[in-house]
């Protein structure tokens, strides 16, 4: 009897442990196993104010506004396109300069024969040594002196130099040449054939023309971004979208640095989709649906298609000002959630549309049924441990 005893108090006993742990199971139910946050808690205005996070619904209004501000950014509306300036001569730059004088005077010592008149007369000149404009602006000519020439037209100098002559020369013509131009210049480099400096003319040259001079794109169009930084402001578009839209083939300023940069964007897909990585895409850019498709879609026996969103550092004014929440970052961004329902055949021509931007964070959420499953398997696990213990002390 006594053995019975003790046969049913350990029965009993291994049945409270068993029961126990289903119980811990239960209360545990809260804390699951999960790739990110469910969608009912990245939808909470409560908890997205209190992080100073935008929770905003992807539609036709946000998608026009990105538009709008996406066409904003062209280099024709950052940067501008301007006449060609003319050239004019800067500390640095090297003359060439040259005088003549009609006979009979005799100033210039060297013969220079001309087109012949009835007369058969020749004119004195002299070509002078290439001069390089000094730090204080100012060349020295022969029977003239010093000559201020920076900040100035070659046609200004050239006026001034026969000027100053006419009191020593028979009707002195003076002609001065720009020999080189190292104050008038832009930058090109990054993935192009051969970095360099290239001299801005009087022709005015433009984007593409700063490109070919380098040797062009090493990269394929699609896959290039060009970059062009003019002082504190930088504009980028992708090199396609600049062959085929001649507007945004600006005219480059001096001081500009143009930069082929080879796809450089990314973006990182994470929770209930069937990849989980870091994945570069093209300078021409990708749509959500793109993006997706590039994952691998939604896992079935996961994802809530309710529950697709966007994590991004957004421009201020891409948002509906009610949804600006919290400080801007340093770099003048807010942080924002787009959420997109694709239950609804509409929120799939809105992924279709919605352009990916890089460093952008693509998430989808489990659905709640995935967590209910994951309880009930563990339900199920703890239920078949009790029962197999019981069978066992049997």
């Amino acid at each position: 009897m006594t053995m019975t005893m003790c046969s049913g108090l350990s029965r009993w006993s291994v049945l409270l442990a068993a029961g126990s742990t289903l119980l811990a199971a239960l209360s545990g139910c809260s804390s699951l196993g999960s790739s990110g946050p469910s969608a009912r808690k990245i939808n909470s205005v409560e908890n997205a104010q209190e992080h100073g996070i935008a929770v905003v619904t992807l539609d036709g209004a946000q998608l026009s506004r990105l538009d709008a501000l996406a066409a904003s950014q062209s280099f024709l509306d950052v940067l501008g396109d301007f006449p060609a300036d003319p050239t004019v001569i800067g500390p640095g730059d090297s003359v060439d300069v040259s005088m003549w004088e009609a006979p009979p005077a005799v100033l210039f010592g060297t013969a220079v024969p001309m087109s012949r008149d009835g007369g058969g007369s020749l004119v004195q000149g002299v070509n002078l040594p290439q001069q390089m404009v000094a730090a204080d602006g100012r060349i020295t000519v022969p029977f003239v002196g010093p000559v201020a020439v920076a900040g100035r037209q070659t046609r200004d100098v050239e006026r001034e130099i026969a000027a100053r002559l006419r009191a020593k020369a028979h009707d002195p013509q003076v002609v001065v040449r720009l020999a080189q131009n190292e104050t008038r210049n832009v930058t090109v480099m990054g993935e192009v054939a051969a970095s360099r400096r290239i001299a801005l003319t009087p022709r005015g040259e433009r984007l593409l023309d700063a490109l070919a001079s380098a040797g062009g794109s090493r990269q394929p169009v699609g896959k290039t971004m060009v970059q062009i930084t003019r002082g504190t402001t930088t504009a980028s578009m992708p090199l396609d979208k600049v062959i085929r839209d001649s507007r945004q083939n600006v005219r480059l300023r001096p001081g500009d640095v143009v930069t082929a940069l080879y796809q450089p964007f990314s973006f990182t897909a994470l929770g209930a989709s069937n990849l989980n990585a870091e994945i570069p895409f093209e300078a021409t850019g990708i749509t959500l649906a793109q993006a997706l498709g590039r994952v691998g879609g939604l896992r079935d026996d996961r994802a809530d298609v309710r529950g697709v969103f966007i994590f991004r550092y957004e421009r201020p004014e891409a948002l509906d000002g009610a949804a600006r929440v919290g400080p801007l970052t340093r770099e003048g961004r807010v942080p924002v959630v787009y959420r997109l329902d694709m239950s609804e055949p509409a929120g799939l021509f809105l992924a279709r549309n919605f352009f990916i931007d890089d460093k952008d964070i693509v998430y989808v959420s489990n659905a709640p049924l995935a967590d209910l499953q994951k309880f009930m398997n563990m339900v199920s696990s703890a239920t078949f441990s009790v029962i197999g213990i019981t069978n066992a002390v049997q």
